[in-house]
């Protein structure tokens, strides 16, 4: 069983005002996705998504494997939810109110993308399309 920390989600209320400030305030910003409810990108080896409230919370997310996510899942009576990208996922509330997210990439389009990057880059990644 492996855990990989995967991304942190920034709720914001407007997605593209929030992907300029980050590509105009850290030149080598790189947006991954973008559209008008959900963004990634890619800054400093670090990812960072930005969510609308009504979607997804604010969360640190750790990427497992379909195995751990089942397990996981059931440990804590939670209910795994697929996304557009073939993603799958929870959430745990943690001590003092931070919103956890337990990801599995298998099969996903993230996890192609993934797999396309070279050697030092893309770890450390969070989902692509949700």
């Amino acid at each position: 069983m492996s855990y990989e920390f995967d991304h942190v989600a920034q709720v914001v209320p407007d997605i593209a005002a929030a992907v300029d400030w980050y590509k105009k305030t850290l030149p080598n910003a790189k947006v991954l996705y973008q559209d008008a409810t959900w963004a990634l990108m890619e800054a400093g080896g670090v990812k960072l998504a930005f969510v609308v409230r009504d979607q997804h919370p604010g969360h640190l997310a750790w990427r497992v494997d379909e195995a751990e996510l089942k397990r996981l899942a059931a440990a804590h009576g939670k209910e795994i939810k697929p996304h557009r990208d073939g993603t799958k996922s929870f959430y745990l509330e943690a001590p003092g109110g931070q919103s956890i997210e337990i990801i599995c990439i298998e099969g996903s389009e993230y996890e192609k993308w993934l797999r396309e990057q070279p050697t030092g880059t893309g770890s450390g990644s969070g989902t692509s399309v949700r």
